[in-house]
């Protein structure tokens, strides 16, 4: 499966055009999306004429961007210029279209990449599964009868089966992550604040992040450059020579161990072997700060949601629907104190990173369950799978630390990811980590096995 970069490169050195690019794309759409089910809409007259207006620019001499003629697809909350925004619900499907694309999606159109269609995902990102009530689950390419996680489930499911070499998902809690682990895919959650939120229907305010999928770290490098904001904050000019220095790597242990599979802990032991990392480093307060992070998750998001939900209920997943419901219940203080803990959490872990420069943990408890499994069991207790795939990628969410989601290499068998973990503002230092274990043959997004 060809990426970002060589298409790109490809396509502004005319071996390829946009429209053979996008071709190729729609057609694998085409063949495996009604398996996957990872699409809400595809673009295709729209994609075609985008691809066939770059072939003429590049033709005529102009100068195009470094995503030339890239197939990608967005989550299916992301403002598209004449397309209703449905945020995975049926509530929105009567909404006008929106008026302009949002801030992202514009910026990786105006660097050449050719936007081919929405993605499926938990009603209103509400979720780590993507089986959505209203347009049905969006399946594992690595097993179709398995979850590809959430709620950016067709973002990495998209990428994963070679639909697309390029998406965007959102992360409240773990939703790049989750996904991008069980699908063996990298994923971006970027510092909180670092990449525009406009034009993305929002969930919970505090804890809302907008990334990118992509096969490799240079092609999820190049999608990240081309949508941040500051030429300080891009990774890819500086990449090689972070990725050449030591790395003082940190391996989290305590509450993001606890539960985990014996495959899950064998590929962070694989992983923290290959970094040359200190195992076993803690952050205290982990299962608290996953805790407040859950409060400020019910109560942001039944706020943003309680008129909706009292006009017109039946029109919500129910299970979607009764979570919002009751966290219009959570009591002032308890949210005050979840939001007083932010702080104390954030003072831990800036203590860890005096000491290490990134930190290395599991993305999910265990490889992807079956669709429609209820409960999985961690230490020897059945709990929910709904609640608890974000068990690891919570607590980092809660204070908005940048996050790169590597997919372990495990060829012919269902993926397993790590998030390295990195200081505020230095997504860098994450992609050079992530980069050093592709290097090494570490981390590796396999096709996956089976898809026509």
């Amino acid at each position: 499966m060809r990426g970002v970069l060589d298409i790109a490169a490809d396509v502004r050195g005319r071996r390829s055009t946009a429209e053979a690019e996008v071709a190729a794309a729609l057609a694998d759409i085409e063949r495996r999306d009604p398996v996957l089910n990872a699409f809400t809409r595809v673009l295709t007259g729209q994609a075609r004429a985008d691809a066939r207006r770059l072939d003429a620019s590049i033709a005529a001499g102009a100068p195009v961007g470094p995503l030339a003629g890239v197939p990608f697809a967005v989550k299916n909350l992301y403002d598209i210029e004449g397309v209703i925004t449905l945020a995975g619900s049926i509530l929105r499907r009567d909404a006008p279209p929106a008026a302009q694309d949002a801030p992202l999606v514009g910026r990786l159109k105006a660097a050449g990449a050719v936007l081919v269609g929405a993605l499926n995902m938990d009603e209103f990102a509400y979720g780590f599964v993507t089986e959505n009530a209203h347009y049905g689950p969006t399946r594992n390419p690595h097993d179709p009868a398995r979850i590809a996680g959430g709620s950016s489930g067709g973002s990495a499911a998209a990428v994963a089966g070679g639909l697309v070499p390029l998406s965007l998902g959102s992360d409240t809690n773990g939703s790049i992550r989750v996904p991008a682990g069980l699908c063996g895919v990298f994923g971006l959650k970027p510092t909180f604040g670092r990449l525009d939120r406009e034009g993305v229907f929002p969930f919970v305010h505090s804890l809302d992040h907008a990334g990118p999928f992509a096969r490799g770290v240079g092609d999820l490098a190049a999608a990240y450059d081309v949508m941040v904001d500051a030429a300080e904050a891009r990774v890819g000019p500086g990449l090689e020579a972070v990725a050449a220095r030591p790395l003082r790597v940190g391996v989290l242990g305590g509450w993001f161990v606890e539960g985990a599979f014996p495959e899950v802990l064998e590929s962070l032991e694989r992983v923290a072997h290959a970094l040359n990392a200190t195992v076993g480093v803690e952050i205290p307060g982990a299962e608290a700060a996953r805790s407040a992070a859950f409060c400020l998750t019910a109560y942001e998001g039944a706020r943003l949601h309680w008129a909706d939900i009292g006009a017109r209920p039946e029109l919500y997943d129910p299970a979607v629907r009764d979570r919002l419901l009751a966290g219009a219940f959570v009591p002032h203080e308890v949210v005050g104190a979840a939001r007083a803990y932010r702080p104390v959490f954030r003072d831990a872990a800036r203590r860890l990173f005096a000491d290490y420069d990134v930190l290395i943990a599991p993305v999910t408890p265990c490889p992807a369950p079956g669709i429609g499994q209820a409960t999985m069991v961690l230490n020897g207790e059945a709990v929910s799978v709904r609640r608890n795939l974000g068990a690891y990628t919570q607590p980092i969410s809660f204070i908005g630390l940048p996050v790169v989601a590597a997919p372990v290499a495990r060829p012919g068998l269902l993926p397993v990811g790590v998030q390295i973990i990195a200081p505020a503002w230095r997504e860098d230092l994450a992609f050079a980590a992530a980069l050093r274990l592709e290097r090494l043959g570490v981390a590796a997004a396999h096709p996956p096995g089976g898809m026509p």
